[in-house]
């Protein structure tokens, strides 16, 4: 079955999902981002490349970093961007997302940067748009975030060079994260030999072994040795729930502390999505210390959407 993401020549045509996604495919949308970062340290923060192109940023769920760094990111390729007010537009009204979809493709959009809350809304949209036009899947319900995991992949490799020879662990709550799903499925697609998942027995989805992933629920055991920290947003809507006795709990067994930050390599990167919620994943001497590589990841994040958006747009 042909995957919906690449053409008839095996090219990126929308950017879904990283399951799937051909190796050479993953380290080409790095590649490229590295030729964006130093167009940020321009005076000029611009390149022609999307140049009379539409980007409409269609975000029926809440976001501001990931949509500001979309914006950012299309800005800086010279196309014209199209924020959606979900909120007032005609799907709060009861129009269906794909009339939707079909009036904004009339308005001669060239693409569509989709979050939705519904697992599989952008494959639906990217399904019954005409070829001219390219989709990015900026989120959707807990099944995949791809220019998250790209981003993650491309600060692992700034930071550690090559994958061959690391341990990655992946913290928190893994069951309801579209990131750690984006991130596992990069990260043993790159090769990465050993990858972890750790969290409560509550917050960990079945299957991860088969995708290759060593599962622990002792933090201290999983983080002994690791090259590499992905914690995971614990989202408040859970903490209240029956999946967790509260968030001080979850803290003290599944937080990131000095503490246990010590248990992996000296030189262990500590990375996480954001927003960041202190004290319960992690805590702010970590989040704020030498290891951390936070923010590093938001500035690759604008590089690695302006190279999907080029990628897609046969800009390279």
């Amino acid at each position: 079955m042909r995957n919906p993401q690449l053409n008839d020549h095996g090219e990126l045509r929308h950017l879904l999902s990283i399951e799937g996604l051909p190796r050479d495919i993953i380290t080409h949308i790095m590649d490229t981002a590295s030729s964006f970062l130093e167009v940020s340290d321009r005076e000029v923060k611009k390149v022609p490349l999307l140049r009379g192109k539409s980007v409409f940023n269609l975000f029926f769920e809440n976001s501001t970093r990931t949509r500001t760094t979309f914006e950012i990111a299309a800005t800086r390729l010279s196309a014209d961007v199209v924020n959606l007010d979900v909120r007032t537009s005609s799907t709060s009204k009861g129009e269906s997302l794909l009339d939707t979809i079909d009036n904004l493709a009339a308005m001669h959009a060239d693409m569509f940067v989709v979050r939705h809350a519904q697992s599989g809304a952008p494959y639906m949209i990217a399904s019954h748009v005409g070829p001219d036009i390219n989709v990015i899947n900026a989120g959707d319900g807990r099944h995949a975030h791809p220019t998250q995991g790209l981003l993650d992949m491309y600060t692992i490799r700034h930071f550690k060079k090559d994958f061959s020879n690391l341990t990655v662990a992946v913290v928190g709550d893994i069951l309801h994260s579209r990131v750690a799903r984006s991130d596992i499925h990069a990260l043993t697609t790159l090769g990465v030999p050993e990858v972890r998942a750790i969290g409560p027995l509550t917050l960990l989805p079945p299957g991860l072994e088969q995708m290759g992933v060593r599962v622990f629920t002792d933090m201290r055991e999983g983080l002994k040795g690791v090259d590499v920290i992905m914690m995971l947003r614990l989202q408040n809507e859970r903490m209240r729930g029956a999946l967790l006795p509260s968030a001080q709990e979850f803290f003290k067994h599944y937080g990131l502390t000095a503490e246990k930050l010590a248990l992996a390599k000296p030189d262990a990167i500590v990375m996480h999505p954001g927003p960041m919620n202190r004290g319960v994943e992690i805590e702010s001497a970590v989040a704020d210390g030498p290891q951390s590589v936070i923010l590093k990841q938001v500035t690759f994040g604008i590089a690695v959407r302006m190279a999907v958006m080029s990628i897609l747009a046969g800009g390279r």
